[in-house]
């Protein structure tokens, strides 16, 4: 029996990796997540009997500590974060807050017996492209957003209480993943409510900003294999996809699949927070993977025929 701990499990990527690791009757799951942006019915159906959820801010030492106590971990998902970049870049006091989370997980880990943290930075690390692909050994991490400093912040902790402490760790790169349960202020969910109601879809700019979209199921299972087979310990991996289209096209192709009436309606571009491009070298997440990543066509569709994009 694994005792996991899963925080931000209330979110879209996290609850269904929760989930997927409570398919094992031998793992005990505990869930905790603040409901800032998390919606507990996303990890609590279909219920699970081995899957506990806990309102909690891992940001308050308090209050994760409790639950670090009553449970005695052996592995611990740190996915509690604040996303979205219009939330981030108008929030970035909020955003550095959970730099104390980061802390709080780590040090609490350490000293409970933890065997290994399995942390979601993200693609916003790079910050503007200077290498395409993005690699994760070779390209220099240089944003300057809020955001991207915590997670690169969280990089960096890791690494120091490795060394320090000898506790192990993964940093899971996310690029953008969608799905399903995705919540409504993201890219490929908004654009999917417009197409079903017909209404304008609205893009950033002239939409020729490109971005590669990973489907929830090639996210999951990449970071469930490195977790289960004991791989990329004290190493970071990339998950996400190759295939880069841009913003534009996007909505055109949802508009197509749908069969919507929806105009592609341009707005002024982000002051920031926006990058150009993103690519990621997947070539680690492929070997993760182990079989070949869902097309981005098939992933909508696959949306589409579910009939839900959540709140």
């Amino acid at each position: 029996m694994a005792r996991i701990l899963v925080t931000g499990g209330a979110g879209f990527v996290a609850s269904d990796l929760a989930l997927k690791l409570a398919d094992d009757p031998k793992n005990e799951l505990v869930v905790v997540d603040n409901l800032l942006t998390g919606e507990v019915a996303k990890v609590t159906v279909p219920a699970k009997s081995n899957l506990h959820f806990v309102k909690c801010d891992v940001n308050q030492y308090n209050d994760i500590s409790a639950v670090f106590y009553a449970n005695r971990f052996e592995y611990v998902f740190h996915y509690a974060a604040v996303v979205g970049v219009k939330r981030t870049t108008d929030n970035p006091v909020m955003v550095l807050r959970d730099i104390d989370g980061i802390r709080n997980i780590l040090d609490l880990s350490k000293n409970t017996g933890v065997k290994r943290v399995l942390f979601s930075s993200s693609s916003e690390v790079y910050g503007e492209p200077v290498e395409i692909p993005q690699n994760e050994r070779t390209t220099p991490l240089n944003s300057k957003l809020p955001y991207a400093i915590v997670k690169n912040i969280g990089e960096a902790f890791l690494r120091s209480y490795q060394r320090e402490f000898g506790l192990d760790y993964t940093i899971f790169r996310f690029f953008n993943t969608y799905g399903p349960k995705q919540s409504r202020d993201f890219v490929v969910a908004k654009f999917i409510r417009s197409a079903l109601a017909n209404d304008d879809i609205t893009i950033y700019g002239d939409g020729s900003q490109t971005r590669t979209f990973c489907y929830i199921d090639d996210n999951v299972d990449a970071c469930l294999n490195a977790f289960h087979k004991g791989e990329v310990v004290n190493d970071v991996v990339n998950i996400g996809s190759d295939r880069e289209i841009t913003i534009k096209a996007l909505a055109e192709m949802i508009v197509d699949i749908v069969g919507s009436a929806s105009r592609v309606v341009h707005l002024p571009p982000l002051e920031e927070g926006d990058m150009t491009r993103r690519m990621p070298d997947v070539t680690r997440m492929r070997a993760l993977l182990g079989r070949e990543p869902i097309p981005l066509r098939t992933g909508l569709e696959r949306i589409l025929e579910r009939s839900v994009v959540t709140k």
